[in-house]
C-alpha cells in the first residue's frame, strides 16, 4: 500500500473515536544491519469491549529503498492489520513501506495484557539486504482495561467544546469517565455562511458543506472542520445533525438561539466552552462569484453567489465544461446556488460566465484532492507464481494499472472499491513493476517466494525451472536455503513525477 501522505484524522478516526487513550511505555528496536526498520507503539483501551488496542508504528529508516515486511510475528499472537479506507484492512505481513516512510498497524489484545512485542523481518530489493527488528510495549499494572460497568444516559450527558470561527474548526468531548449508554448518539454540526457584513446581518446563505459528527458509546470526542468563504461570514457550532441546519438565515426567519453551544439556555448550555458562533471576514462577498470544490470521483461542485451589488435583478450565470457541458442558472440578489456538479468527464476545464464573459476567478480545472485515499498494492509469491493485487478505495476514480514482470505485461482498470489481481508464472526476474499512470506513480515489487524453491536464484523460469534437492547433501543445502529465502511481499518505490495544480 502506498501512502505519500498519511492523515492522522482519516486513517485512525474510527479507532481514535472509540477509545480512551492510555499510552504505554515503548521500546524501539535497534537496527540489525545497514538496512533497518524502527518500531514504536502506543496502547489504548476500548472501554466497550475491554480490549487493549495497540497501534504499531513501523518506519522504514532506509531513505533510498522501500522495504517489504516479509514476516511479522506478534506477541500476543493476534492479527496485526493496516486499515485501508473504503476497503478491507490488509495484513501487516507482506506490506511494503516506501523509502523513508512508515505505516501504522492495529492489534487488539486481551484487556489484561501486560506487555506486547512485534517482530518484523524486512527485505530490501536485493538478496542479502534484510534485517529483523522488534519493538515492544509495557503496560503499567495499574492501567486496567475492563468493560465500563456504568454509562450515562443520552439526556443526562454533559460536554465540553472548543471553537475557532476564524479557522472553521471545533471539537466536542463527552465529559466524565463514563460512555453514553446503549446505541445513543448525540450529533453536533459546524456550519459556515456567506454574510453581507462582518457583524450579524441578513440574508445569509450556507457556504460549502456543513460538517457533522456524533458522540456515542464508542466515540467520546469529535473534531469538526468547515470551509469558510474568503469574505464576510458567520460560523455556528450547533446542537444536532445536518437536519438542524438553516440553509438561509433571513429577516424574520428561523434562528439557532440556544442550539448554539455555549449559549445560556438548553441545550447549548450542556456544553462548556467559548461561545460557539462567529461573525467576521475582511472583505465583501462580491458578486457575481463562484467557488469550486473537487471531488475524489473526478467531479467538481460549483457554487454561485449573487449578493445584489451588480444590479437589482437576477444574475444569469452560465457554467461551461469540456465536451459540450453547459448549464445556465439564474441567481436572485442575495441568493446562492450550489446545485451544479460538473461530471468527471467534463471537469478538466470549467468556466463561469456572465453576459458571455468569464468572471473574475471563474476558471477552474479538476485537481485531485490531497485527502483522496491512494490504492494499496500487496503481493503474494511462491515457487510457481508471483501474484500482485491493487485495491482501489471507494469514492474515487477507476485506476488504470499496468503490471510488468520479466517480459510479461498485463493491464487492468481497477474500479473504485474493488481489487484486481494479476498472477505471473514465477521466473528468475527479481521484481515486478506496477505502474499507475493516472496517479503518476510507479511501484517496484520484489519477488520473494516462501520456502526453498531450489537453486540460488529464487524462482525458476519456463526454460530453467528450479530443481528439487535430494541426496546426502540435501539436508544441509535445504537448511541454508530456508535461512536465506523467507516469505516476501512487495518493495515499493514511489515516483511522483508531477503535481496537478489548478487555478480557481
Amino acid at each position: 500500500m502506498i501512502r505519500p501522505k498519511l492523515s492522522l484524522r482519516r486513517p485512525l478516526a474510527i479507532l481514535g473515536a472509540a477509545i480512551v487513550g492510555l499510552t504505554g511505555v515503548v521500546a524501539v528496536a535497534a537496527p540489525a544491519s545497514a538496512h533497518h526498520t524502527t518500531i514504536k507503539a502506543t496502547v489504548d483501551c476500548d472501554r466497550q469491549t475491554g480490549e487493549r488496542v495497540i497501534t504499531w508504528n513501523v518506519e522504514n529508516s532506509e531513505r533510498d529503498k522501500a522495504v517489504t515486511l516479509q514476516r511479522v510475528t506478534a506477541e500476543p499472537s493476534t492479527p496485526v492489520t493496516v486499515p485501508v479506507e473504503g476497503a478491507k484492512a490488509v495484513p501487516l505481513q507482506g506490506y511494503v513501506i516506501k523509502k523513508g516512510g512508515f505505516v501504522q498497524a492495529v492489534q487488539r489484545v486481551p484487556g489484561n495484557t501486560a506487555s506486547a512485542k512485534l517482530v518484523v523481518f524486512g527485505k530490501w530489493k536485493k538478496n542479502g539486504q534484510e534485517a529483523t527488528n522488534d519493538g515492544s510495549i509495557t503496560i503499567p499494572a495499574d492501567q486496567s482495561c475492563a468493560p465500563a460497568p456504568k454509562c450515562v444516559e443520552l439526556d443526562k450527558a454533559k460536554y465540553s467544546h472548543t471553537f475557532d470561527g476564524t479557522k472553521g474548526t471545533a471539537t466536542v468531548k463527552l465529559d466524565g469517565d463514563l460512555p453514553l449508554c446503549g446505541e445513543g448518539k448525540q450529533y453536533f454540526t459546524l456550519v459556515s455562511y456567506f454574510a453581507p457584513r462582518p457583524q450579524f446581518a441578513t440574508p445569509q446563505y450556507v457556504y460549502g458543506t456543513p460538517d457533522s459528527d456524533f458522540v456515542s458509546a464508542t466515540q467520546t470526542e469529535i473534531t469538526l472542520n468547515v470551509e469558510i468563504p474568503d469574505c464576510h461570514t458567520q460560523v455556528d457550532l450547533i446542537w444536532g445533525g445536518k437536519d438542524q441546519v438553516i440553509d438561509e438565515i433571513v429577516d424574520g426567519g428561523k434562528r439557532y438561539d440556544n442550539k448554539k453551544l455555549g449559549s445560556p439556555g438548553t441545550p447549548g448550555n450542556r456544553s462548556k466552552g467559548p461561545q460557539g458562533w462567529y461573525n467576521g471576514g475582511s472583505k465583501s462577498c462580491a458578486t457575481p462569484a463562484s467557488t469550486f470544490a473537487s471531488n475524489c470521483d473526478g467531479s467538481v461542485a460549483v457554487s454561485l453567489s449573487n449578493d445584489g451589488k451588480i444590479s437589482k435583478y437576477a444574475v444569469e450565470f452560465e457554467v461551461k465544461g469540456e465536451n459540450g457541458f453547459t448549464k445556465k442558472v439564474s441567481v436572485a440578489p442575495g441568493k446562492a446556488d450550489t446545485s451544479i456538479v460538473v461530471p468527471a468527464a467534463d471537469a478538466g476545464k470549467i468556466e463561469v460566465l456572465v453576459d458571455g464573459k468569464v468572471i473574475e476567478n471563474g476558471t477552474y480545472s479538476w485537481a485531485r484532492p490531497e485527502d483522496c485515499p491512494l490504492p494499496a498494492v500487496t503481493t503474494k509469491a511462491d515457487c510457481k507464481e508471483f501474484a500482485l493485487t491493487v485495491t482501489n478505495p471507494e469514492g474515487g476514480l477507476p485506476v488504470k494499472t499496468t503490471f510488468t514482470y520479466g517480459d510479461k505485461t498485463e493491464t487492468r482498470t481497477v474500479a473504485a472499491g474493488a481489487s484486481e489481481t494479476v498472477t505471473f508464472k514465477a521466473s528468475k526476474a527479481e521484481s515486478a513493476l506496477v505502474a499507475l499512470p493516472d496517479l503518476d506513480l510507479e511501484l517496484e515489487a520484489v519477488y520473494t517466494p516462501e520456502g526453498n524453491c531450489g537453486g540460488s536464484g529464487g524462482g525458476g523460469s519456463e526454460d530453467e525451472p528450479g530443481l528439487p534437492v535430494t541426496g546426502a547433501a540435501a539436508g544441509g543445502i535445504a537448511a541454508g536455503a530456508v535461512a536465506l529465502l523467507i516469505a516476501g511481499a512487495a518493495l515499493l518505490v514511489i515516483a511522483r513525477r508531477r503535481r496537478v495544480t489548478f487555478t480557481a
